[in-house]
């Protein structure tokens, strides 16, 4: 498959459940340059550490038997969450007219949460969507597997 065409100026937003890089591309498609404008970053400890109780448990009526509810998975909820901030940042850059097109690259779960949660104002410049997780790339890397395979 080719490579996304990140024409100058295209921001690329590469995510995660707890850090979002804001790039731009201070390149040309050909030789890409994408350069930090923004981080965010949320601590999203395991949800071993986040929740202390048990999951809870109900009776049916009459029946002697109990049945258990599942146990809450607070990581994803904050990793859903994060995705709804990031969402909102981008609304406002957006608003501002920072950006005309932008690149989306994060874990399908994190790309879901954010697509339910962008404004379509945002959701109107979103020229890609790479459902990648590439946080802990380097910025070199990133423009490499985007430019030549993504």
């Amino acid at each position: 498959m080719a490579g996304i065409w990140l024409d100058h100026g295209i921001w690329v937003i590469v995510a995660d459940g707890e850090k979002a890089l804001f790039l731009r591309n201070k390149g040309d498609a050909e030789y890409p340059n994408l350069e930090v404008v923004r981080e965010m970053r949320d601590e999203n400890p395991p949800t071993r550490e986040q929740g202390t109780d048990e999951p809870g448990r109900y009776t049916n009526g009459q029946s002697p038997q109990k049945s258990a509810f599942s146990e809450t998975d607070w990581q994803r909820y904050g990793k859903e969450r994060f995705a709804e901030e990031i969402a909102e940042r981008l609304y406002k850059l957006a608003h501002r007219g920072e950006f005309e097109k932008i690149v989306l690259v994060a874990p399908p779960v994190v790309l879901g949460a954010m697509r339910k949660a962008l404004h379509k104002e945002v959701d109107a410049r979103v020229a890609c969507e790479v459902p990648k997780t590439l946080t802990n790339h380097t910025v070199w890397d990133i423009e490499q597997l985007l430019k030549n395979n993504a």
